[in-house]
């Protein structure tokens, strides 16, 4: 059900639940697609292609419980399915049936409009692949449905034959189509090429058009845009762009460009600053890590690295940032690295709460010592914690100390049956008390954790909450080869937020202990807890 149509000069339309689903490792329950429709109905497209009913019993469930389920503020539910069967009748068509008992309120065809598809693929005459595409759009607009037809490959089609290519798209909307697409389904168009094509079918059919471009030559995005500035007013995309192969257009750069650039609005007002939330949860429930280096919505879209660019950017962000980030719900990030100047280490410090209020000398020392910790293998880009550490023992004058350890041990014990034992002890001394403590864990680092937990959890029950969230090793270059420097990252949680460590050592487990140090550390310091000395 559906509360309010979009408007209807420019559509926005997803196809993450159909095409996006399509691609290898996502694999969506119908729970995980009516999460994803509530999160695009959320954002504000105005159509949400849920499936193939009929095809699967996944989708044909979807479509049911949508309409019982999901009250949509701004999206129109829509069915995907493929015009009648050769010689067959639009009304005995049990797909064309299915579609129907579907309950959506927009119906998308896909139609044959490459003559050697026609020939090889249907098995059937041109002349009859326009009748199945006449026959069907007519059919269900008389059932009362909305109808867009998607041309599949219809410019590789266009190029082998142009004609017969615009006479799909001729038939399609006299039929009552309300948009004929013009799909680049097999990837390999460029923005000039689309651009050109969508300009001539337009003036010679007369059909209003859509674009939907798959990603394989890397131009999706571009390509879409193409056929917007050449009359397009229908885009079919999929959220982070997801799809076969390697994907499909991204809906949130599209959008992005629309709004920003072309000065359309075609979501409703407000929606687009949601738009870095709304990827992220997608790429959760699709259990796919969001891609950090996304336009506009990735962790890094507005991060910045060279000394060059910060003193830029204090001076006046937009001079190395395209938009403001929180147009999209993203943000400005100051990476810290041995490429950090002054003013990357003071814009950094005021992300992170510390004023260091220009002094150019405790400025100078936080350079210099973050220099010297890279050139030893340590990365703080990645792991903001251990830097705001390194960052207040500069400007307080001392070390958040919490906890001094005395000693830690790991053991791995190779049993006779094949398993293996790990077991860690760990000493150390808290608010003038000694501890020790024992624990055992799936590893020797999980192990240590898990001890390191059982000791200072006495003194410091605020630790219950921290949760070890991911851990990284890598091996940074040397000549040594099992002697080599390892660098570990660790990422913790205390159900509020996440924070990132790192540790480096001559080996793995001493590494992971200096990463875990900083990250109770941290975690005591966002708890509010005052330094035990």
């Amino acid at each position: 059900m559906t509360t309010s149509g979009p408007d209807d000069s420019f559509h926005v339309f997803d196809t993450t639940l159909r095409d996006g689903a399509q691609r290898e490792g996502i694999n969506l329950t119908v729970a995980d697609k009516l999460t994803i429709a509530r999160h695009l109905d959320d954002f504000g497209v105005g159509f949400i292609e849920g499936g193939w009913p009929g095809a699967n019993p996944r989708d044909t469930e979807f479509f049911s419980r949508a309409q019982r389920e999901i009250t949509f503020q701004h999206a129109q539910l829509v069915a995907f399915g493929a015009t009648r069967r050769p010689g067959a009748k639009a009304e005995d068509d049990p797909q064309v049936g299915a579609l129907l008992a579907s309950g959506a309120p927009v119906i998308t065809l896909v139609a044959k409009s490459h003559d050697r598809h026609v020939e090889l693929a249907l098995r059937t005459t041109l002349d009859e692949n326009i009748a199945m595409v006449r026959d069907t759009v007519s059919y269900l607009c008389a059932q009362g449905r909305r109808v867009f037809v998607d041309c599949e490959h219809f410019f590789d089609g266009y190029r082998a034959n142009p004609e017969y290519a615009k006479s799909v798209v001729r038939a399609a909307s006299e039929a009552g189509a309300d948009v004929v697409i013009l799909c680049d389904t097999n990837g390999g168009m460029l923005p000039a090429q689309i651009q050109a094509v969508v300009a001539t079918v337009l003036a010679d059919t007369g059909a209003r058009l859509g674009i939907h471009a798959q990603d394989d030559t890397g131009c999706a995005v571009a390509n879409t845009l193409a056929a917007v500035d050449a009359g397009a007013t229908h885009v079919q995309c999929t959220a982070n762009g997801y799809g076969e192969r390697v994907g499909n257009a991204n809906l949130f750069p599209v959008v992005a460009a629309l709004e920003l650039k072309y000065g359309k609005q075609v979501l409703p007002p407000g929606a687009l600053a949601e738009m870095t939330r709304i990827s992220h949860a997608i790429a959760e429930v699709v259990n796919l890590a969001p891609s950090t280096h996304q336009p506009y919505v990735g962790v890094s879209a507005f991060a910045h690295k060279a000394g060059l660019h910060a003193s830029a950017i204090k001076v006046d962000p937009d001079l190395y940032q395209h938009i403001d980030p929180g147009l999209v719900g993203n943000r400005i990030r100051m990476l810290v690295s041995d490429m950090a100047g002054r003013a990357s280490i003071e814009l950094k410090g005021k992300e992170l709460g510390v004023d260091l209020g220009g002094d150019r000398e405790l400025i100078g020392r936080v350079v210099d010592r973050v220099k010297e910790r890279e050139l030893k293998g340590y990365t703080y880009e990645a792991a903001d914690a251990s830097f705001e550490l390194l960052l207040r023992e500069e400007a307080e004058g001392r070390a958040r100390t919490y906890f001094r350890t005395e000693s830690w041990r790991a053991i791995v014990e190779d049993r006779p049956d094949g398993t293996h034992a790990n077991e860690a002890t760990v000493k150390l001394w808290a608010k003038g008390e000694r501890i020790v403590a024992t624990a055992e864990g799936n590893g020797p680092v999980n192990a240590l954790d898990r001890a390191m937990r059982v000791g200072l959890e006495k003194i410091y029950p605020q630790l219950a909450k921290l949760e070890l969230i991911d851990y990284k090793v890598r091996i940074l270059e040397g000549r040594h080869g099992t002697e080599s420097t390892t660098r570990v990252l660790i990422t913790t949680g205390d159900g509020a937020g996440e924070w990132a460590t790192v540790g480096v050592a001559d080996n793995v487990i001493a590494a992971s202990w200096q990463a875990l140090e900083d990250a109770y550390t941290y975690g005591l310091l966002r708890a509010g807890v005052e330094p035990a000395e």
